[in-house]
């Protein structure tokens, strides 16, 4: 019998080791601080083991055309606001006046925007939620919104459709994007977990692409991408991603989780689809075909040259 107290001693450790109560991203996890990684969310929530979660790798071959997926109408995104800026220990948070809505683009109604937060990786590595055909951005960003009848995120959750996310990717870039000055420059002042700031004279129009070039987009049916990982999510992914330098997305590795840590890698995995269908803008479809229409012209007009 001896020979079985070692192998139980340690699975007993890597028990004690795994018990926690708050979750947190892999990044955070640590014998030193125990929590709920990714893999155990379930148990800070049980919607997180939900069948329909997000996010997820959109496999872009798989997608099909929709042609309800008309070009957005957003409306008060050009307004300027001044906001809060908060490190909230898993990200950085911002509050959005009410005043802001999206609608068209196939949403079964008019949503407002509430709040804005980010995801991303490690010093510009790797850290979108979402992966197109496996590929991870640097960073992602996205503007939660909730129908327009409703006055707060919990009462828009307990309807299946009742909140509407933008997501944004990001790329690298040779330079600065000066529009996200006055975020890159409040984040040296939110480094400590609990911690907020002013935020200068902003508007959601100056964060994402031109409107002429949202008209490219994914959708499916998700949920929340962090506890209670509630599964009332109509999302929605844009193709063209947004420009920021290495030297702005590393500022948000600056950031510090609770422990003092660097706040990094702050994504949730992929989950299954479970049997969701991605659907795909008509405007991606017409992009993707007239590129292809181009190709099999200049092919023509090179196979037609004379030796």
């Amino acid at each position: 019998m001896q020979p079985l107290i070692l192998p139980v001693l340690l699975a007993s450790l890597w028990t004690v080791c795994t018990r926690a109560g708050d979750w947190c991203y892999q990044s955070q996890f640590t014998c030193d601080h125990q929590c709920n990684g990714p893999d155990k969310w379930n148990h800070a929530n049980s919607n997180c083991g939900g069948k329909y979660q997000s996010p997820i790798n959109i496999v872009t071959r798989k997608t099909l055309t929709d042609e309800r997926l008309t070009p957005f109408q957003f409306n008060n995104y050009q307004q300027i606001f001044r906001g809060t800026i908060k490190n909230n220990g898993h990200t950085v948070v911002v509050g959005v006046p009410h005043l802001s809505t999206i609608s068209g683009g196939g949403l079964p109604s008019t949503y407002k925007a509430v709040q804005f937060h980010l995801h991303w990786g490690k010093n510009g590595g790797p850290g979108s939620e979402h992966t197109i055909d496996g590929e991870q951005y640097p960073m992602e960003l996205h503007i939660v919104h909730m129908k327009s009848q409703y006055n707060d995120l919990t009462t828009a959750l307990a309807d299946q459709e009742g909140v509407a996310v933008l997501g944004f990717f990001y790329e690298k870039s040779n330079s600065a994007n000066r529009k996200y000055d006055p975020i890159i420059n409040s984040l040296r002042s939110i480094k400590a977990t609990n911690t907020n700031t002013s935020l200068l004279s902003i508007s959601l129009t100056q964060l994402i692409p031109s409107e002429q070039n949202l008209t490219a987009y994914y959708r499916y049916k998700g949920s929340l991408t962090t506890p209670g990982c509630t599964e009332a999510v109509i999302w929605t992914l844009f193709e063209n991603p947004i420009p920021l330098s290495m030297d702005q997305l590393r500022v948000f590795s600056e950031l510090k989780f609770h422990d003092g840590n660097p706040m990094v890698e702050t994504f949730r995995p992929v989950q299954p689809l479970n049997g969701r269908q991605v659907f795909r803008s008509g405007s991606a479809v017409i992009l993707a075909s007239s590129a292809l229409l181009i190709a099999t012209i200049a092919t023509a007009l090179g196979l037609s040259q004379p030796n």
